[in-house]
């Protein structure tokens, strides 16, 4: 019997990488990898995570550039800075942010 773990963050949240210098927003989780097996042999093998935990899709941003990312659960740490993203394509799916998440576009009470 395969256990399905409980996501730890949810779509909207602000999350950083516990290694790498970046930060995202959460906006598509996976409850197990569903990437391409040439994306996880691309991980060097002594930091290649679990394949069985959650993945998260990120609009991430770092100090030069924005892109997607794809994050183990391991791996990310909840972004308590308060500072918002700059993604550009967060504003496409997301509203205003409070308390480190972003309310999802079209839930603005």
């Amino acid at each position: 019997m395969t256990v399905i773990a409980t996501p730890k963050y949810a779509i909207g949240q602000v999350v950083r990488h516990r290694i790498h210098p970046f930060r995202g927003v959460v906006f598509d989780i996976d409850p197990v990898f569903d990437n391409t097996d040439e994306w996880w042999n691309s991980i060097p093998e002594e930091h290649r995570p679990s394949k069985d935990q959650p993945f998260y899709h990120l609009f991430a941003e770092n100090e030069t550039s924005y892109y997607v990312a794809y994050v183990s659960e391991q791996n990310l740490l909840l972004d308590t800075s308060g500072d918002p993203i700059d993604h550009p394509e967060v504003g496409e799916m997301f509203g205003e942010l409070r308390d480190q998440k972003y309310v999802p576009a079209g839930q603005f009470h």
